[in-house]
């Protein structure tokens, strides 16, 4: 074999083996972001799951005899008696 032949011998192996790494690491870098994916998506289900039940407990909190109930207890409001009703003509 030439010296010539060598060399390019020497070239295409190089070029091999870098391709070779390549692949590695680009198989490497798939799995690593498909993982991360997973992870997102789960995170996603647990976000919409909980959206779910918040959006369920503020209509239950929103419900009228809810707001009715914590206005004369917590803030110690009632119905207006008709003597206490004032209407304003102008």
């Amino acid at each position: 074999m030439s010296v010539s032949g060598k060399v390019l011998f020497s070239l295409l192996l190089l070029a091999v083996l870098i391709s070779a790494i390549g692949v590695v690491y680009s198989k490497y870098l798939s799995r690593k972001h498909f993982v991360a994916l997973q992870e997102l998506q789960a995170e996603q289900e647990r976000i919409g799951v909980e959206w779910g039940r918040l959006q369920l407990e503020e209509s239950t909190l929103a419900t009228h005899s809810v707001v009715e109930r914590k206005a004369r207890d917590g803030l110690k409001m009632h119905l207006p008696d008709f003597t206490e009703i004032v209407v304003i003509k102008h």
